[in-house]
């Protein structure tokens, strides 16, 4: 499978050392409005063809897949032009800036079935989650009451201005929910089912004067199967970054420090004892590539994006599924906004 990356900026590594590891895919091409940038990573992960316009690289027709690793607000025409170019797509997060970025970008992958379409949020693969969702289907934690998230993670000023699409409305679409948070807002999803309706507030109270956005946020959520759950994100706080879950369930209480489990309560030791063991088993030595905090899953998800193309199935995340983690940050922003709950939209019935 000839597979290329576009925008060869920090995530972009993360993929190609990804697809590096997938015995049935091969790098071909990489694509940036940076000519250096793009001739760097070519030079690092030996990829033969580099270009400024991705236009030019989708007319490629050796080229199968592509993975669209540039800023928020050109994800939904490059994935467009990805799919009606006849190339099988995968986005980084967030799929889309705007609701309307996302609802484009559903419809078009509708109308090409033919072609995998899939977004990034590789904590879906990660062992521990998956383990930890299973628990949860099996009703090892009775009846589920209550669940607690707070994130928080610094970016300062320089962050910002080393891009200067960074924490504006038009380039990024939002601040610290849609680019940080969001893979815990994913991450819920993924745990729990789907949102029913949310109430929230934002504010931007470290960041004045260098970015437009919040940098702070938290919302309460109503789960379908009734499961409420609170949250709070930053990343103007002292932590470089740190996230913790507490789930609170009728048979027992996990709690997570960075998405590794640190407390068990059960009425019965046994039962605590079996959800520790099952909870903390070994996961597979799997290489974090790039940053400690994108864990292990890009190239778990990357190779079921092409496995998802030889076997022709739908990969395990589909750009609908990718684009209901979005709506939900989208809602967050419209409930503090209006002051009032917000229903996420729900994008697997869009262009159908």
């Amino acid at each position: 499978m000839k597979c290329g990356i576009i925008g060869c900026g920090v995530i972009a590594a993360t993929h190609a050392a990804g697809y590096r590891q997938i015995p049935s895919a091969e790098l071909v091409s990489c694509c940036d409005l940076i000519p250096e940038r793009a001739a760097g990573l070519a030079k690092k992960f030996g990829i033969p063809r580099v270009y400024t316009d991705y236009r030019e690289m989708l007319d490629d027709p050796e080229l199968d897949a592509v993975s669209i690793c540039t800023d928020h607000a050109s994800h939904a025409e490059i994935f467009r032009a990805a799919l009606e170019a006849g190339k099988h797509a995968i986005c980084e997060k967030v799929p889309g800036r705007v609701p309307e970025d996302l609802e484009a970008m559903v419809k078009t992958a509708a109308a090409h079935p033919e072609l995998a379409a899939s977004g990034i949020f590789q904590h879906r693969f990660n062992p521990g989650n998956i383990a930890l969702r299973e628990v949860i289907r099996e009703g090892k934690l009775g009846k589920l009451l209550l669940v607690n998230l707070n994130f928080c993670c610094l970016r300062t000023a320089e962050y910002y201005e080393h891009d200067a699409w960074r924490g504006t409305f038009a380039g990024e679409g939002g601040g610290v929910l849609i680019n940080q948070a969001i893979h815990f807002l994913d991450q819920l999803r993924f745990l729990f089912g789907e949102v029913k309706r949310v109430a929230a507030r934002c504010a931007n109270h470290a960041h004045r004067g260098v970015i437009e956005t919040e940098d702070t946020a938290a919302f309460v959520a109503e789960f379908s199967g009734g499961l409420f759950v609170t949250a709070g994100a930053t990343n103007a706080a002292a932590a470089p970054w740190r996230s913790a879950l507490t789930i609170t369930g009728t048979e027992a209480q996990l709690e997570f420090i960075d998405e590794t489990l640190t407390h068990v309560e059960s009425r019965a030791p046994e039962v605590a004892d079996r959800l520790r063991e099952r909870l903390t088993a070994a996961p597979p030595a799997d290489e974090v590539q790039g940053k400690s905090y994108y864990g292990t899953g890009h190239t778990a998800q990357l190779a079921d994006f092409l496995a998802a193309v030889a076997e022709k199935r739908p990969p395990a995340v589909s750009i609908a599924d990718a684009a209901n983690s979005a709506a939900l940050v989208h809602a967050v922003y419209a409930a503090a906004d209006s002051g009032t709950w917000q229903i996420p939209k729900d994008y697997r019935s869009s262009g159908k």
